[in-house]
């Protein structure tokens, strides 16, 4: 199992229980993950991370001082 942490911009775009899917983006030196259709994004994770799995389901909603944050796992 692999645990992925998610910034979702408002509040109730998601629940625990979800099943997601991730769309995997791509810059120069990393990957970043956007739970479709575009809810919630990742932080950049370098190559070495980079993740296999394309769904997977949610956790957590967690309310944190900048936001909301969904935590995602990950069949891998």
């Amino acid at each position: 199992m692999r645990e992925m942490e998610f910034k979702m911009e408002r509040q109730g775009l998601l629940k625990e229980g979800d099943r997601v899917t991730v769309t995997e983006g791509v810059l120069p030196s990393n990957y970043y993950y956007t739970i479709d259709p575009a809810l919630a994004m990742s932080g950049n994770y370098p190559f070495r991370e980079r993740m296999l799995a394309r769904e997977g389901i949610v956790r957590e909603i967690l309310e944190k001082e900048r936001g909301f944050y969904v935590i995602a796992e990950f069949d891998e």
